[in-house]
């Protein structure tokens, strides 16, 4: 029998190759860099093959993201409901970090897509079946934001560096205008890698405010809290 050749050997494409090989070539390229073209020549067809699969590269982005969001683990059985959200939270928070672009793609998106709203629900029932009620889980979801899903939009991306221009004169000018921005820059020795600022350190920065959060919607939630009060 003759020797099989390469079109023999590779996996049919489908919609799942697809959008599995355009998470791999995100991760490696950067997601600005990913191309339909790209994407065709990494999985060794023409790129009108792939839209037999993906309409367009809307529809594709839309695939990578539940691709991402459906590795996050699964809810942990039997624990509280302050347990299971920060448990759910926290794998987001990983799964999302082994992607560095997805949480600018899921920003990017008008309305979530089916397994981001899968898991949205999700996080929702956790609450609701840990006793808060429907005008609370309401207000608990618009203060988690994009955190629910393991990403922190901060106010500003990076401390500033220092400007090796600035005068000994105009540093000390600034200093005196924002004293309490100047206390605060200089209490902490700052790293580039991280998005609250250089030197913060991102993981406990974000497990601070979702602890502080968690423990806040217990307490309200305990006080029979409404927003009509």
């Amino acid at each position: 029998m003759g020797q099989q050749t390469d079109t023999g050997r590779r996996a049919p494409l489908s919609r799942d190759r697809v959008l599995h090989a355009a998470v791999a070539l995100a991760d490696g390229i950067g997601i600005e860099a990913l191309s339909m073209r790209k994407l065709a020549q990494e999985l060794g067809v023409v790129p009108m093959a792939l839209y037999k699969h993906v309409a367009n590269k809307e529809q594709l982005l839309d695939g990578m993201v539940d691709v991402v969001v459906g590795g996050i683990d699964p809810p942990a059985p039997g624990a509280d409901w302050k347990s299971a959200v920060r448990q759910r939270i926290l794998s987001a928070r990983r799964t999302l970090l082994g992607h560095p672009w997805a949480a600018q793609v899921i920003q990017s998106r008008t309305s979530p897509t089916p397994v981001v709203l899968a898991y949205m629900d999700s996080v929702i029932g956790m609450f609701r079946t840990g006793g808060f009620s429907v005008d609370l889980t309401h207000h608990v979801m618009h203060a988690l934001g994009s955190r629910m899903l393991g990403f922190a939009q901060e106010l500003f991306d990076d401390a500033p560096s220092p400007d090796p221009g600035v005068t000994a004169a105009a540093a000390t000018e600034a200093a005196r205008r924002y004293p309490y921005v100047t206390e605060l820059a200089m209490a902490v020795a700052h790293d580039g890698e991280s998005v609250v600022g250089r030197g913060c350190d991102d993981q406990f920065e974000f497990e601070f405010a979702l602890d502080l959060l968690l423990d806040g919607f217990e307490r309200l939630r305990r006080q029979g809290w409404t927003s009509g009060r």
